[in-house]
């Protein structure tokens, strides 16, 4: 409660100076992802696209983008754009109609239903006035799968409404409710069962005994103070990252309440983000009693040092002060770690830094850093001391591989140290709602991730996965590091501890997934998906999953077991 007075408070200083126009944001994973990442390596040295590293991002600033560079490749073809990725344009401009300029008659509907719904191919339900905006649609999710030497069918079954809306076009809103009743493969059973949650997901109640029933919400209002300063107040989720996964903050875990200060001025782009946080508890779920909080405080700073180089910074610190604030990390100048001695809390703090540069309208390389904790000497002694905490990601994207056009490639390495994200504290360690925040493995693992996506028509789309991985697990109860909720004081020691150190596991997970869009965000999905995780000293953790998967999804995005 304390958490949401200070917001307010700060909401009512600063909404006074409202007076610029405001957009919402694209939802996560949008289908045009893609779109999107090929658009900024073809464009190479666009000043606005550079700045992609945190997600969602705004519809008005990527539509206004997207149509200059359209209008530019028009005159002088120099993005050298497919028939695929104009056809996907246009689709990008139909979903975000409110900001498209000019002539708007070619993304209404031919036939409308009584006038009303579906007046817009995009959108069901649309008021589109000189001060108000509102697009209501449905979103629905029907997946029914068949996992080898399972008798039960797996399913998925989501319904809900999602919609965003305008007032004067200063004032942006959006929201997200669905239903949700799902029974998973056998691997993510067994995750649920260890960590008391469901992936991605919130409270939940069992549903026919190996099935779970949650509700997710999220919603967010926009404004900005000045012409250069957005706020975003908002229940929902946020992604770190230029890669396929994050190792500073994914969207893997449940929503949580937020306030982001965003700015871009010159060649920067500057934000902060304030969190509330459930620490971990194996009885969130009763439903009995109002859940522990605590907190946590991102900056980042990133600058176009060159038209196609883009160089990051970042700090985070978390923690838990009785279900109150500490004002000291409310602080908007980057770095916290000085407030943090200053208050002389052990409150678990990390930096990082991260990379992504723009080559040749073909490539894009990104990487990212993180540091936990770090003694230079000890990495030269090359002790495998405990406290030792980093991860490092490194990644490529390729478009047009080949010559092919819209046949795109990734390749990802991940790493990550032992004890990284842990604390001895446990409300201090870097997860939320019983999941971790940043990587879904935890730590104590590498990990490589290799992607093929093509898309030979605007309708259909294709994707080859492989993510491959090594990590060290605990064994006979002792805390080998890979487990981020364990305090790190249970380790068997100081010093020997490498990346897999524990009980060896090795694991793949491949999937070959086939999308076809009927009509204007209706898709039927097919994929197949193989996983194997071999430990071989602890038979109990092995586990072969092997299953088919049929879907219909209507706005909405498709939900993955890439772990």
């Amino acid at each position: 409660m304390q958490f949401i007075k200070t917001l307010f408070r700060a909401m009512i200083i600063l909404s006074p100076s409202i007076a610029i126009a405001q957009s919402s944001l694209l939802p996560q994973q949008t289908k045009y992802q893609q779109m999107l990442d090929r658009l900024e390596i073809k464009a190479q040295k666009d000043s606005v696209l550079n700045f992609s590293f945190v997600k969602p991002q705004n519809r008005k600033m990527l539509v206004e983008r997207a149509e200059l560079l359209l209008k530019t490749d028009s005159l002088d073809g120099n993005l050298k754009l497919s028939n695929v990725d104009r056809a996907n344009l246009q689709s990008f401009f139909a979903n975000n109609i409110e900001w498209v300029s000019g002539d708007k008659s070619a993304y209404n509907s031919k036939h409308p239903i009584w006038n009303t719904i579906y007046k817009t191919k995009a959108n069901f339900f649309q008021v589109d006035t000189k001060d108000f905006f509102l697009a209501i649609n449905p979103v629905l999710q029907f997946q029914i799968s068949k996992e080898k030497d399972n008798n039960e069918s797996l399913f998925l079954n989501t319904r809900g409404l999602s919609g965003r809306g305008l007032i004067a076009k200063k004032i942006g809103f959006d929201f997200y409710l669905t239903d949700n009743q799902e029974r998973t493969p056998g691997f993510v059973q067994k995750w649920v069962d260890s960590f008391h949650a469901v992936p991605g997901a919130g409270f939940y109640k069992p549903f026919k005994t190996t099935a779970y029933d949650y509700f997710d919400g999220r919603g967010s209002i926009y404004f900005n103070v000045t012409k250069y300063i957005n706020v975003q107040f908002g229940f929902d989720k946020n992604f770190y990252g230029n890669g396929y996964r994050s190792l500073f903050l994914s969207d893997f875990s449940n929503n949580y309440l937020f306030l982001k200060l965003s700015t871009r001025i010159w060649k920067l782009n500057y934000e902060m983000l304030v969190n509330e946080l459930v620490p971990q508890d194996k009885n969130i779920t009763a439903g009995n009693t109002v859940v522990d909080k605590k907190y946590s405080t991102i900056h980042r700073l990133s600058m176009n040092v060159t038209k196609w180089l883009n160089v990051g910074l970042f700090d985070n610190v978390v923690y838990g002060r009785t279900n109150s604030i500490e004002l000291a990390y409310l602080n908007p100048i980057i770095f916290l770690r000085p407030a943090e001695s200053n208050n002389g809390s052990g409150d678990n703090s990390m930096i990082g830094i991260d990379l992504k540069a723009n080559v040749a309208k073909k490539l894009q390389f990104y990487s990212q850093i993180m540091l936990d904790e770090f003694v230079l000497s000890h990495v030269k002694d090359q002790d495998g001391w405990w406290g030792n905490k980093y991860g490092i990601q490194a990644g490529m994207k390729y478009i047009d591989a080949f010559g092919i056009k819209n046949l795109d490639i990734q390749g990802e390495i991940n790493a990550v140290r032992p004890y990284t994200y842990s604390h001895y504290d446990s409300v201090a360690n870097w997860t939320h709602y019983n999941q971790p925040l940043a990587h879904p493995f935890g730590a104590n693992f590498v990990e490589g991730i290799g992607i093929i996506r093509y898309q030979p028509l605007r309708k259909l789309s294709i994707q080859a996965k492989l993510i491959a991985w090594r990590q060290g697990l605990d064994s006979s109860g002792t805390n080998y590091g890979g487990n981020v909720f364990k305090d790190y004081n249970t380790r068997p020691g100081d010093f020997g501890f490498n990346i897999g150190s524990g009980a060896k596991g090795t694991g793949v997970n491949g999937s070959l997934w086939v999308g076809y869009e009927v009509l204007e965000n209706l898709f039927v999905d097919g994929t197949f998906m193989y996983r194997k995780l071999s430990v071989p000293s602890y038979s109990s953790y092995n586990n072969n999953s092997t299953m088919f998967t049929l879907g219909l999804r209507l706005n909405m995005f498709r939900r993955e077991y890439d772990y």
